[in-house]
């Protein structure tokens, strides 16, 4: 969520970032916030005014009760009442006031940093650098939906029958190799500094709009209505609400939690053929890294962030790709994303498999995750960073297609003791 004061004391810059997102309704909304805002500053002025002739009609009627003059007295007395009347109603009208500009900042998507290009989808995304050739796979070679049913290793059909479309059944060496990677991300998370957690996979409404994933994702959650409990869209979402309303001393910045978890998703759209099989899915696991850092810390942490994801793509042998998104593909939160994109050579295409995002003090303020500057003394809000690293089903597509030979698929070597095999088939 913007703040006001950086609306109020930045319009050109906040109207310039909205427009990278090509947001419609920008100006209007921007204005009125700053109208709301400028309304509440009245009613609070009305409200400390009323409270301090209030506190001073109490003293004078205190000192005219002490020297006999109850005429005197009773006379104040009743303007006394009527301001109790005028502050009940100023402080409705503030109550209103201030209702109607949160929904109006919670509406407010965050803005994009200078470096984000403008461009209004996918195809506008900037191409930052390439890893990695891609494979001459042999004659015949099957896209992973097909793989997975000649080694029988993942079931459709039977998530389908369990629970429905979009929830596959992981089984055998499948299972295997879906828990051996979530091992390695662990690992991997670990030893670059990232303390693991394993946080719940319910979360309440307030975690949900702490992170910015309510209002604006409320359609993709899946919500139980009887305890008012969302599925988890991502551990980005219980993890960095560990420190909502939280205070976080200096000497414990940055903060580096990593997690793995089941995340659901809705998912609503087409199902063509660029969706089959792992593509898109329901549900699916996923390691999750998240730092909280000082603002002036928050791009290089985001570099090196990228940095341990691109490390993890190196070790699988995966050819991929750095983009940094345009405004118009940007996700509602981000002020800076990076998608990481691995090929897929059976399918001849790119999957995301990673999003990398700053989103500056966006989360934080929502959250109140604040800490106290050294220099200034000052409460200042703290910046939030997450990323994938990595999600597993287009990982596993990609090593299914990229690895397959005429008799079987070769896993790439630092998978072998976290699986407990080398090879899938044959």
């Amino acid at each position: 969520m913007l703040q006001v004061s950086v609306l109020r004391e930045q319009t050109a810059r906040v109207l310039a970032g909205l427009a990278k997102r090509h947001y419609p309704t920008a100006e209007a909304d921007v204005q009125a916030i700053l109208d709301l805002d400028q309304r509440r500053s009245q009613f609070r002025h009305g409200h400390d005014s009323r409270k301090a002739e209030a506190n001073e009609l109490a003293r004078q009627i205190g000192g005219l009760i002490q020297a006999g003059d109850k005429a005197g007295a009773e006379a104040l007395k009743a303007r006394t009442f009527a301001l109790k009347w005028e502050l009940q109603v100023v402080v409705a009208n503030l109550a209103r006031v201030e209702e109607e500009l949160q929904q109006l900042l919670y509406k407010l998507p965050n803005v994009p940093h200078e470096s984000v290009p403008s461009g209004r989808s996918a195809d506008d995304n900037e191409v930052v650098r390439a890893h990695g050739n891609k494979p001459a796979l042999p004659a015949g070679a099957l896209p992973h939906w097909d793989l997975i049913k000649k080694y029988d290793i993942i079931d459709f059909e039977l998530g389908v029958k369990i629970s429905g479309a979009g929830f596959p059944v992981y089984k055998g060496q499948g299972a295997r190799l879906q828990r051996g990677l979530i091992n390695f991300f662990l690992d991997e998370a670990r030893a670059a500094g990232y303390d693991e957690v394993q946080p719940p996979i319910l979360v309440n409404e307030a975690s949900g709009y702490g992170t910015g994933n309510l209002p604006d994702k409320e359609g993709q959650m899946y919500h139980d209505a009887q305890s008012d409990l969302y599925l988890i869209p991502t551990a980005e979402v219980p993890i960095t609400n560990l420190y909502r309303d939280e205070f976080i001393p200096v000497e414990k910045l940055p903060i580096k939690n990593a997690g793995h978890t089941p995340c659901f998703r809705r998912e609503a759209g087409s199902w063509g053929a660029d969706v089959r099989g792992l593509n898109r899915l329901h549900q699916f696991d996923k390691v999750e890294i998240v730092q909280i850092t000082q603002p002036e810390n928050s791009y290089a942490a985001l570099e090196m962030m990228l940095v341990h994801v691109e490390s993890l793509l190196r070790k699988l042998g995966l050819p991929y790709r750095v983009l940094r998104l345009c405004g118009g593909d940007m996700g509602f939160t981000s002020a800076l994303t990076y998608d990481l994109e691995v090929w897929s050579a059976a399918q001849a295409r790119w999957l995301e498999v990673s999003s990398v995002s700053n989103f500056e003090t966006f989360q934080a303020n929502r959250l109140k995750c604040r800490y106290r500057d050294a220099a200034t003394g000052k409460t200042q809000l703290l910046h939030t960073l997450n990323g994938s690293a990595l999600a597993l089903p287009r990982i596993v597509a990609a090593l299914l297609e990229n690895n397959q030979t005429e008799t079987g698929i070769e896993l790439p070597a630092v998978l072998h003791s976290y699986c407990g095999f080398g090879r899938i088939g044959g």
